[in-house]
């Protein structure tokens, strides 16, 4: 027992078990560097949190204090100060807990669809390194899918 202790800075067996934040933690680093994880969210599942209808004409832009920054054109703003509550109550449940007490919309153009292109040879080859050493099975290929998008991001 004590020789397990006296040992506990030896590396790591590289087939050997290890837990899920491990992997996930350097794929999803990236993508949560500017933005706090409710605000990524938030964005990344916006048109399941308020439907595609709002969802064509507004934006969010950033999560602060419990004030959610919404950009959309001017009269598309009046229609929402009125569905406030609404909104708040679903994007609250959506995360789970109260993040959002305060809507805050901004006047901004209307943003064209953004064609998803695929991500580059590399991105997909590192994605597929990473998870090399798990087993098959639909976590593997989400964790697979997860590191494609994020390691196939531009780079700033």
């Amino acid at each position: 027992m004590a020789a397990d202790h006296e040992n506990s800075n030896a590396p790591r067996h590289l087939y050997g078990p290890r837990g899920l934040a491990a992997l996930v933690t350097p794929l999803v680093r990236p993508a949560f560097k500017r933005r706090a994880p409710a605000t990524a969210q938030v964005v990344a599942d916006w048109d399941a949190i308020v439907g595609p209808a709002i969802a064509a004409v507004t934006v969010p832009k950033k999560l602060f204090t419990g004030t959610l920054v919404i950009g959309c054109s001017g009269p598309v703003a009046m229609e929402l100060q009125h569905l406030a509550p609404q909104l708040m109550g679903r994007i609250n449940t959506h995360l789970g807990k109260v993040a959002v007490t305060r809507l805050r919309f901004v006047q901004d153009a209307p943003m064209a669809p953004v064609p998803r292109r695929a991500p580059p040879p590399q991105a997909i080859a590192a994605a597929q390194r990473a998870v090399a050493d798990l087993p098959p099975g639909p976590l593997r290929d989400a964790l697979e899918s997860l590191g494609r998008v994020v390691l196939g991001q531009k780079r700033s």
